[in-house]
C-alpha cells in the first residue's frame, strides 16, 4: 500500500505517521505540508508544497498512491469564518479533487470533530460539516470522514496548539477516569492510524466514524505492523 499523508506535523498527523510506517504492508508514505517533518525512515518522502490550494504543479508527485489520509487541521480560536473555511475546506477540497483525478481507485479519510454539522449554528463545527459534504461528494472508490472526540498523543507526540497543549496537561491526569465513564469519547493518535490503515485495507461501512467507530475500526483484525 501507498499512502500520501496530509498534516504530518500536526499531532494526529504525527501518529498517524509512526503507524504507517510501522506498518509491513505500506512500501510508500508520502507527506505533503508547507513544512518538512523532519523525520527520515525508508518508507518516507516529503513534498513541500508551499501552495496546499493548487497542485497542478506537483500532479506527478501524487500518482500511483492507494489511500490519503487528510490530517491537516487548525483551531479556530481567533480566526474569521472566511479564513477557517480557505483552510478547512478549501484547502481539504482541492487536495481531494486533484487526488481523484490522478487516483480514483483510493480510499480518502478525511479528519473532521465531534459535533461537526454545516446546519450549525457554531463557526468551526458548520465549516467542518461544509468540508464533509465536500469531501463525501467526491467520486473516490472508498470516502470517509473521521469525527474524534477527544484524542490522546502518544509517547513523544505534542500538539504544535498552545491551548491544546495546555488543554492536555490538565485533563492528562484525568483520562482514566473519562476512560471509565465515557469509553466512547477518548482515543488515542496510534488508533487513529489503525483505524485508517485497516479501512484503506478493508474498505468503509459508513461516511461518517464517530470517536467509538473509529476505535472499533483499529481493532477490526490484527495490524499489519
Amino acid at each position: 500500500m501507498n499512502v500520501i499523508l496530509f498534516g504530518a506535523t500536526g499531532m494526529i498527523g504525527q501518529g498517524v505517521l509512526r503507524e504507517c510506517l510501522a506498518a509491513a504492508d505500506v512500501q510508500r508514505v508520502l507527506t505533503v505540508g508547507r513544512k518538512a517533518t523532519g523525520q527520515t525512515h525508508e518508507k518516507l518522502r516529503e513534498l513541500v508544497h508551499a501552495d496546499l490550494a493548487d497542485y497542478s504543479a506537483v500532479k506527478t508527485d501524487l500518482a500511483g498512491y492507494d489511500a490519503c489520509f487528510f490530517c491537516l487541521g487548525v483551531s479556530s480560536t481567533g480566526m474569521s469564518e472566511a479564513e477557517y473555511r480557505r483552510v478547512t475546506v478549501d484547502i481539504g477540497l482541492a487536495a481531494g479533487r486533484a487526488l481523484v483525478e490522478l487516483n480514483p481507485r483510493m480510499c480518502f479519510i478525511f479528519v473532521s470533530g465531534l459535533g461537526s454539522d454545516a446546519t450549525s449554528r457554531t463557526m468551526w463545527a458548520r465549516v467542518k460539516g461544509e468540508a464533509e459534504n465536500a469531501i463525501l461528494g467526491l467520486p473516490f472508490a472508498t470516502v470517509c470522514a473521521f469525527r474524534p472526540a477527544f484524542v490522546q498523543p502518544g509517547p513523544g507526540i505534542v500538539s504544535r496548539t498552545p491551548m491544546y497543549r495546555a488543554l492536555y496537561a490538565v485533563a492528562g491526569p484525568l483520562l482514566p477516569l473519562v476512560k471509565r465513564v465515557a469509553p466512547g469519547y477518548v482515543t488515542t493518535t496510534d488508533r487513529v492510524g489503525r483505524a485508517m490503515l485497516n479501512i484503506a485495507r478493508r474498505g468503509a461501512t459508513k461516511k461518517i466514524y464517530e470517536n467509538a467507530d473509529i476505535d472499533a475500526a483499529a481493532d477490526e483484525g490484527n495490524s499489519a505492523a
